[in-house]
């Protein structure tokens, strides 16, 4: 009998000073809430863009430059896509890429294959200094929450099923839109 009631006590005592922590369910790398303050130029019409501006919604952010080589135009493709994966629940993610040398794409059918997509002028911005990157800025997309802040970090060469997965599962959890009351939203 007192087996039975100290084997539970002497596990979790194990298991607590040993270290042992069960893996997470999520793929990309969840990181320390941090308020994005930085600002750059929208180029769709030369104003000031924050991210602030897209509070209440969901924000897939990747930075490249103009020229956006391969894995540029694959991270805005898979951006576009998990997006689209989210069925109804679309409406309440936004995409940005901050092009990080000021020049307008290289490439002028890509504001029609991206359409939607806030395409930003960030070089020198506070914005780029503020995503934490393994090695480049440039090889990760990153996701902002409801409230401006970075959470999220998915990997290089990221599984953009397994980005849609985690997505889903933030979007269903999450009830931040709501009590924002922002229009667009499910009540």
């Amino acid at each position: 009998m007192a087996l039975m009631l100290l084997a539970p006590v002497t596990i979790s005592y194990l298991l607590y000073f040993s270290d042992v922590r069960p893996s997470s369910v999520n793929y990309g790398d969840l990181m320390a809430v941090t308020p994005l303050q930085g600002s750059g130029i929208n180029q769709e019409d030369d104003t000031i863009f924050r991210i602030r501006q897209l509070r209440g919604k969901w924000v897939l952010l990747t930075v490249n430059s103009s020229t956006c080589d391969e894995k540029c135009n694959k991270n805005l493709y898979y951006m576009r896509q998990v997006r689209t994966m989210q069925n109804a629940e679309k409406s309440r993610i936004e995409r940005v890429w901050l092009i990080d040398d000021s020049e307008p794409p290289q490439n002028p059918q890509m504001a029609e294959d991206y359409k939607g997509m806030f395409f930003i002028d960030a070089k020198d911005s506070k914005l780029l200094e503020e995503l934490p990157a393994v090695e480049s800025v440039r090889d990760h997309i990153y996701m902002i929450d409801p409230l401006g802040n970075l959470m999220m970090r998915f990997p290089k060469d990221p599984d953009p099923a397994q980005m849609a997965k985690d997505i889903k599962r933030l979007l269903k959890v999450s009830q931040i839109e709501h009590a924002l009351n922002m229009p667009g939203t499910k009540h």
